[in-house]
């Protein structure tokens, strides 16, 4: 049998009959369980509950909890809890949270990509403990089969390894395993699996009724395909007959991947074909969002991550700057052919720089000591450098960051403990009451060495080989898993992860018309050429 008719839609947000009824006795049947459900699954952050006196901080996030739910599992956005949501949320299904983060309520796509990946193409698993109700060699052949439902659509390929290293364990457990997400025994929780960043081992409840073509207990094949889709690095989808849907919903004898579960698998690991790959390499993930691609780390970058200045250039280029050399990134790591020296490529502009931002007619400001220089790409423009003191009146020389806000097209400064805010259409630039302490931005720290707004939205700031993800809509440091701070190398330079790395991951990887100031000899900020358009 193929594995296309093998699967079937595992985890569609959709459950059939008896499977969904609240059985168990931890039920799901109001508001306290409830919240420690949602809080589980990633709905409502862990501080607006406390689960020992059941006590909701606010009603309003409640109902916001329930109408996200109910979205995700394909229901009506009632907001209550009313009974088709609760049949729903007592349905057995995958223990890894459908939501990763806070205060992105919608994806870019429709599948969904946690943000690491493998960068071999050829990995190995074995079975370190087997159920109790299955024959050892039945168990082998299903877990083969749901390898090979992923390796039929891209360029990966699955080996069984009885003894040494492998990239993924595979056993079966019963309550607490070690882990601090104990099963829960038949029903509710069946299954869960770590993605690439954590290792990518998959734990199967031992409690459950594993079985194999069979309308009875839970068929273990389309469990294990949609758990080594996380191993993978894909999340939860809210397309309901995708397998990365996370509610099971009973034995189905054919089926084929949904379109949506191709996408997502292909965005990381490419279209199937063939071509040769290391198979020793450690996982790579993406800092600004994460997808297929080339690229490599650099052995100094990855030996020291700290760096002086990240800028996304017009062209839509991210170069990372340190020292007297500079890197082009790529969604994997360091584009091929750096590090390059600055004064090669960038002609007049010194080395060890401070900061810079781009702005939205395409020139590029970089910023040393009380100077700053203006490019155009990567030429530069006659007549710098200039007095950050002509050019940004009200901003201190020696700044720490420059970066461009996307909650209101300002630009923001930063330096020591304070920050200052520029808005070129106003006289001064800087109000009066400027500077105000960075603990306004919760969660950041002082002395940051740079920050960049990146194409997805988000802005980073990079300190000291660490980057913390700015929510700009929610005005914090963005809550996810792996928390923040994370390693800049290990997320956005490609480095295999060292242990002080590891131990960081596992706590748990500008835009307005410029200066009409062009080459005026005051250089002041023209108000007329920097206000924002629409």
């Amino acid at each position: 049998m193929t594995a296309a008719m093998h699967l079937l839609a595992a985890f569609a947000a959709v459950c059939v009959g008896a499977s969904a009824a609240p059985t168990k006795p931890n039920a799901i049947t109001g508001t306290t369980s409830a919240m420690l459900y949602f809080t589980k699954f990633g709905y409502m952050e862990p501080e607006l509950f406390n689960p020992q006196s059941g006590a909701l901080l606010s009603q309003d996030k409640l109902r916001e909890s329930i109408m996200e739910f109910q979205a995700f599992a394909g229901l009506d956005q009632t907001g209550e809890l009313d009974n088709s949501t609760l049949e729903m949320m007592n349905t057995p299904r995958c223990g890894v949270k459908d939501k990763v983060g806070f205060g992105t309520r919608a994806r870019r796509k429709r599948y969904a990509l946690q943000g690491s990946r493998w960068r071999v193409k050829t990995l190995t698993y074995r079975i370190t403990k087997y159920p109790n109700g299955l024959l050892q060699n039945d168990v082998d052949r299903e877990i083969a089969i749901a390898f090979k439902v992923w390796e039929d659509v891209t360029d990966l390929t699955f080996e069984r390894s009885t003894s040494g290293k492998v990239h993924i364990e595979v056993r079966f457990e019963k309550g607490e395993h070690g882990d601090g997400d104990p099963f829960d025994g038949p029903g509710g929780t069946l299954a869960h699996a770590y993605f690439p960043i954590y290792g990518g081992d998959a734990h199967f409840d031992d409690t459950e009724a594993w079985t194999i073509n069979s309308y009875r207990g839970t068929n273990l094949f389309q469990v294990a395909a949609h758990e080594f889709g996380h191993s993978l690095g894909l999340s939860h989808s809210d397309v309901r007959s995708s397998l990365m849907a996370p509610f099971y919903r009973g034995y189905e004898s054919s089926f084929s991947l949904d379109e949506d579960d191709i996408k997502g698998i292909q965005a990381l690991y490419g279209k199937k074909q063939a071509r040769p790959f290391p198979a020793t390499q450690a996982p790579t993930l993406s800092g600004g969002g994460g997808s297929s691609g080339s690229g490599s780390s650099d052995e100094k970058l990855c030996r020291d991550s700290s760096i002086d200045v990240a800028v996304t250039m017009a062209n839509k280029k991210t170069y990372m700057f340190k020292g007297t050399q500079y890197w082009e990134l790529t969604d994997d790591g360091v584009a091929s052919g750096y590090p390059r020296s600055i004064s090669d490529d960038w002609g007049g502009l010194p080395s060890f720089l401070d900061a810079a931002f781009t702005w939205t007619n395409g020139n590029t400001y970089f910023f040393k000591g009380d100077n700053y220089w203006r490019f155009s790409d990567m030429t530069r423009d006659t007549g710098y450098p200039k007095k950050i003191a002509k050019g940004f009146a009200g901003i201190p020389d020696s700044i720490d960051a420059a970066f461009v806000w996307s909650g209101n097209g300002k630009i923001y400064f930063f330096k020591d403990s304070q920050y200052w805010r520029f808005d070129p259409s106003l006289r001064p630039p800087v109000k009066e009451n400027y500077p105000k302490p960075i603990s306004n931005w919760e969660g950041l720290p002082n002395n940051i060495d740079d920050a960049l707004q990146y194409s997805n939205g988000y802005t980073y700031f990079f300190k000291d080989g660490q980057y913390w993800r700015f929510n700009d809509r929610g005005f914090r440091v963005d809550a996810a898993d792996p928390e923040f701070p994370r390693p800049v190398g290990y997320w956005w330079f490609g480095c295999p992860a060292s242990g002080s790395q590891m131990s960081s991951v596992h706590t748990n990887k500008a835009h307005v018309p410029l200066p009409s100031e062009g080459d005026t000899q005051d250089d002041t900020f023209d108000a007329g050429g920097l206000t924002r358009s629409g």
